[in-house]
Parts: structure tokens; C-alpha cells; sequence
């Protein structure tokens, strides 16, 4: 069996968007016909330019390809260009066509993918999602920097099961970063968290966001305000570049600090453990190298004890690449659902993810356990010149 195929879908993903501005899915498919779905989640390049690299990596090292041989694959397209370096675009092609090989491999023996990674350990996955506006109350996004809007959706998300919710009210985070945070920004988020504490009782964890906005000094100020409040975590304090800063802010406060979503690599992750930088680590799948790569890190950080969080801000692909990974995983904490893969996160899919009462249930089906509805992916194309997330260009002061 080789790797005869490839197909790119570069999906626009339409209002509310919730899960970024558009999806980059990959299909390969077998000489003997067994197609494997997988996402990338590249954020540095536009679409056009994503998909260029896709057909390059594909072309150099897929095309002919046993669809089991993933490790030896991976060093190949880690040193792609004398690099063997993190490269987080070339690691996001990389994780995109990973997975999608994962999905043949369990179609081609019948099995689940967790299955192939080491079986279940869990049954159901904890889930959390971010506040997101109730549209049939006429909320918008202005519920992001709106308190008591906040509150109110987070005791319906209790109501439906969640017992994780997260919100971000300390925008915006500019490429000028890090900064101190301002006093009335600092005055709204302990707003938020007291209101949403209150509305949501010992129910539901806090998870408190930012985007890596502050200095360490900046963000150990900031944690103290909102430690009353008990979050179970205060997520990438600082930009991600330079762990050392993090784990200062680590050692500051009493709230674990979370992070991943902008790394890639076993390298990466290592450093961030041994800085004790984080104690919750938040790796994006369709960047992170793939689902082999994310299990060697899981691993590291057992070691450490330290949990595993997947981040998820794109499509229902890298979700249930997420679920399968976590359902394997000793260390598992908590999963990012897009509230409750209900609207396009489920149109686009044949079938759509489970969800229950705040917990996803792991898919029987060989594979990932899912299939990409193509008619819609092709009738939703993205046309846009945007980059899937972007932040101020503009110093914030």
C-alpha cells in the first residue's frame, strides 16, 4: 500500500467563525483506495501559499509512501531544507498530512486510532469551550469584554454540563508585546472572574486566557489580582518564545500556568518543562508536529507531572485528532470543544462529533472515526486574503 493522492480544502468557515476564518483540510489517498483525512493548522501564510507547501512536502516525501512508515517521515520533513530546527509552517504541513496518515493506518486494520497509540484510558473526555454569544438573545462579540453577559452565559453552559469555562477579557495582544497590563483592564478581568465565580459556583472551572501580552513582572501583577478566584489555570502570561520568562511567573503565582498553543515540537515542549515554565500543556495538533509527536510530549510530561490540555481553535479534523490523542493519555486534563460541535463544525462533517452533558465521547469507527463532508467543503470555499488569526500591528499602550 502507497500514498497515490493528495487533495487540499481550504474551507471558509462562516459566521458566527468560531474556530478561526477558515479550515485547511488534506485527503490522501492509497493506491488501493483507503482515504485518510488530517488538518493544518498554519496561521503564518495565507491559504494560497499553505496550500503551496502542502503539494511541495506532499510531493518530496508523501507521494509513494507506506502510510505506516510515520516516524521515518518525520525526520525527513523535519530536516526539509538542512533545517531540523522547529518550524511552525513547515510543522503545520507536516502535522495536517501526520494525521491524515493516522486516519488510513486505522482504516487499513480496522481500529480506532487510539487504539494504534497505546488503547483508552478514558471512556468520555472532560470538555470546556470558550464564552461565546447567545445569538438567540441577540448577544454579538461584544459579550468578550461584557461582564455580566459573560456570567450569565457561563451559568448556561453549566446548565448544559460544561464544567470548564474560559474567557479572555484582557485583549487586545499586539506584535509589540510583552507589556504591562493596563489598570482598567486588570480592574475588568477581576470583574469577570468574580462575576462568572458567582454565577457558576464550585461547579465550573475558570480558565483564564491571554495571548502572551505581558512581561513576566507584568503578568505575576496581573495573576495576583485574580487568584481569589481559584482558576484552574492562567494561560501563556508571557509571548512563547522564551520559557524562561514564563517559568518566572510560574514560581509567582498560586494559578498552574498553561501553554502551547503556539509551539511545535518535542524541543520546544521540552524546554518549557525543564524551565518548569507550565504545568498544563495546551499542544495544537495540526501544528504541533502530528499525533505521534503530541504522544512523545505527553510522555515527557507525564514524567514531569504535568497534564495535557489540547488546544483547539480550528476545525472539527484537528478535534478529533485531539480526542483521539487525549482518550490514550494517563496525564489528561481537560479538551477544547467548540462549545458543542453543533453549526458548521458539524454541517461539514458526515457525522458529527458526540457530545454529552460536557463530555465527548470517542468515536468506534476505524480512523479517526470521522468523514469530511467534501460537498459542503467545496460549496464553502475561502476567498478572503486574511490570515486564519491576527493581532494588532500596533503598539498597545
Amino acid at each position: 500500500m502507497k500514498i497515490k493522492d493528495l487533495k487540499v480544502f481550504i474551507v471558509g468557515n462562516p459566521p458566527p467563525g468560531w474556530g478561526g476564518r477558515y479550515f485547511t483540510f488534506v485527503k490522501l489517498t492509497t493506491d488501493n483506495g483507503i482515504s485518510g483525512i488530517g488538518e493544518c493548522y498554519g496561521a503564518t501564510f495565507g491559504p494560497k501559499a499553505m496550500t503551496a507547501m502542502i503539494e511541495d512536502t506532499f510531493q518530496r516525501y508523501v507521494e509513494g509512501m507506506n502510510p505506516f512508515e510515520i516516524e521515518k517521515l518525520w525526520r525527513k520533513v523535519y530536516g526539509s531544507g538542512y533545517t531540523l530546527r522547529p518550524d511552525v509552517s513547515l510543522m503545520g504541513v507536516l502535522s495536517g498530512l501526520e494525521i491524515a496518515l493516522w486516519d488510513i493506518k486505522g482504516k487499513a486494520l480496522g481500529q480506532p486510532v487510539y487504539n494504534l497509540l497505546g488503547g483508552k484510558v478514558h471512556e468520555r473526555l472532560r470538555s470546556y469551550t470558550y464564552i461565546y454569544p447567545d445569538e438567540s438573545k441577540g448577544q454579538d462579540s461584544s459579550i468578550f469584554w461584557n461582564a455580566e453577559q459573560s456570567a450569565e452565559r457561563a451559568a448556561q453552559y453549566v446548565k448544559m454540563g460544561f464544567t470548564g469555562i474560559k474567557f479572555d477579557p484582557a485583549a487586545p495582544y499586539s506584535s509589540f508585546d510583552p507589556r504591562q497590563p493596563g489598570l482598567e483592564s486588570m480592574d475588568l478581568c477581576v470583574k469577570f472572574c468574580k462575576l462568572i465565580r458567582e454565577a457558576v459556583g464550585s461547579k465550573a472551572d475558570l480558565l483564564f486566557g491571554t495571548h502572551g501580552q505581558f512581561t513576566a513582572s507584568g503578568a505575576i501583577r496581573f495573576a495576583k489580582k485574580i487568584e481569589p478566584f481559584d482558576p484552574l489555570w492562567f494561560e501563556e502570561p508571557t509571548p512563547p518564545e522564551k520559557p524562561e520568562e514564563m517559568a518566572l511567573v510560574a514560581r509567582g503565582t498560586s494559578i498552574p500556568v498553561a501553554t502551547g498553543e503556539r509551539l511545535t515540537t518535542k524541543y520546544e515542549f521540552a524546554r518549557v518543562l525543564e524551565c518548569r515554565a507550565a504545568s498544563i500543556l495546551q499542544m495544537a495538533l495540526g501544528r504541533v508536529g502530528g499525533l505521534m509527536e503530541a504522544k512523545k510530549i505527553a510522555a515527557m510530561a507525564e514524567a514531569h507531572y504535568a497534564q495535557i490540555a489540547p488546544h483547539l481553535y480550528a476545525g472539527p479534523v484537528e478535534g478529533a485528532a485531539n480526542i483521539h490523542f487525549s482518550a490514550t493519555l494517563p496525564n489528561f486534563l481537560i479538551l477544547e470543544s467548540i462549545e458543542t460541535w453543533k453549526g458548521f463544525h458539524s454541517q461539514i462533517l458526515k457525522k458529527p462529533i458526540r457530545w454529552e452533558e460536557g463530555y465527548v465521547i470517542p468515536p468506534t469507527e476505524p480512523g479517526l472515526g470521522i468523514e469530511l463532508n467534501e460537498e459542503v467543503a467545496l460549496a464553502h470555499p475561502y476567498t478572503g486574503d486574511r490570515l486564519h488569526l491576527e493581532m494588532t500591528n500596533e503598539p498597545v499602550h
